[in-house]
Order: C-alpha cells, then sequence, then structure tokens
C-alpha cells in the first residue's frame, strides 16, 4: 500500500487509538487506586505508546490532507468549535505534562509523580475522549467532503 492509499483510513485509524488510549488510562487509573503498580505500569506505558503512535498518524494525515472542514451548520457549530479549541490547547499542553509525569515514574520519583499524574491523567483522557467526540462530528455525523 502507498501513503496515498493509507490516509483516507487514518481518521478512523486514529480514533481507535484515541478510544485505546481512553481505556488504558482509566484502567490505569483503577489499577493503582487498587494499589496494583505493576498492572498500572503496564497500562501507562502503553497508552503513551499509542498516543504516539497516534501522534505521528495524526501528524502525517494533516501533512498530506492539511485542513479538513467541519460541514455541521448551525448550533453544532459553535459547540464543535468550542470542543476543538479545547481539545487543542490541552493536547499542546499534555505533551510535556505526560513525558514530566513519566519521567518522575522512570527514575522513581513517587512523590512527584502522583502530584503530576493527578493533573495530567484527567487532562490525558479529556484529550482523548474529545478526540473521539471531535471524529464522529466531523467525519461520520457531519461528514467532510474529502
Amino acid at each position: 500500500m502507498t501513503l496515498d492509499e493509507i490516509i483516507p483510513y487514518l481518521p478512523h485509524f486514529q480514533a481507535i487509538l484515541n478510544t485505546c488510549a481512553a481505556l488504558l488510562l482509566a484502567t490505569g487509573y483503577y489499577y493503582i487506586k487498587n494499589n496494583n503498580r505493576k498492572a498500572h505500569q503496564k497500562c501507562m506505558i502503553t497508552a503513551l505508546l499509542i498516543s504516539t503512535v497516534f501522534m505521528i498518524s495524526y501528524l502525517t494525515y494533516h501533512a498530506e490532507v492539511g485542513y479538513t472542514p467541519f460541514t455541521g451548520q448551525g448550533i453544532i457549530r459553535p459547540f464543535y468549535f468550542t470542543l476543538l479549541a479545547s481539545h487543542v490547547i490541552l493536547a499542546a499542553i499534555i505533551v510535556p505534562m505526560v513525558l514530566t509525569t513519566a519521567y518522575f515514574a522512570i527514575i522513581g520519583n513517587f512523590d512527584k509523580h502522583p502530584r503530576f499524574a493527578r493533573w495530567t491523567l484527567p487532562l490525558w483522557f479529556y484529550v482523548s475522549v474529545s478526540g473521539v467526540l471531535i471524529y464522529i462530528l466531523g467525519f461520520h455525523v457531519y461528514s467532510p467532503e474529502i
């Protein structure tokens, strides 16, 4: 397959990745709350890897396709663009937060790790879930003309 053949499938792939990341984040949170550090670690590392694959896919898609217009009209437009703006802003903010939180876990600083994770986890979860909602609205409810 060529890149041109793969590009149309990337938004769907990205939604799957975001869904998996959100589920892993929720599961990882469950595990740490139940004192299962090993399972928590596996979930969080996998969520980080999946989010990295997502970012590569996302950047590839937008480098090839560019801007994808939102075709929804009426009251949905301000809702969609507010959701999109919050998603984009928090997605940019969350990258260094995730890396910092992971760094503290890797070096074994379990004083700072949970303090950072308290903020990182809900924002990362929001970015993952809002990404799926943006995908549903932009590619299924209001399909673009690509």
